[in-house]
């Protein structure tokens, strides 16, 4: 299963997760969030990275520049996170070319 952003998925997200582990469905999410309370994979946008810009774009306009000179950027760095427990509990194998991918296990 594959759950994209949406603000009600964000609220529900124990929920989902819950439910995922209860009927063993190995679910890609859009967030780390997901992953850190039990979830099995995320790939997305660094939500750090994310910030990080925004701060470099509000110190930018603060120093004078206006927003409308400014660039409109995409998500430039992306994060691929997987919780080896949940793999574990699914019995699931992730191959050794995932592995190599991936940004950060949680154990």
């Amino acid at each position: 299963m594959v759950v994209n952003p949406d603000p009600f998925f964000a609220l529900s997200r124990h929920q989902i997760v819950a439910l995922a582990a209860r009927y063993a469905v190995p679910t890609i999410y859009y967030s780390r969030d997901y992953v850190d309370v039990g979830g099995l994979m995320s790939y997305g946008a660094s939500f750090a990275w994310l910030y990080r810009q925004g701060g470099i774009y509000v110190a930018r306009i603060l120093r004078g520049e206006r927003p409308a000179d400014l660039p409109v950027m995409q998500p430039t760095k992306f994060e691929f996170v997987i919780n080896a427990k949940t793999v574990k509990a699914l019995g699931l194998t992730i191959p050794v070319s995932q592995l190599a991918l991936v940004d950060e296990v949680i154990e």
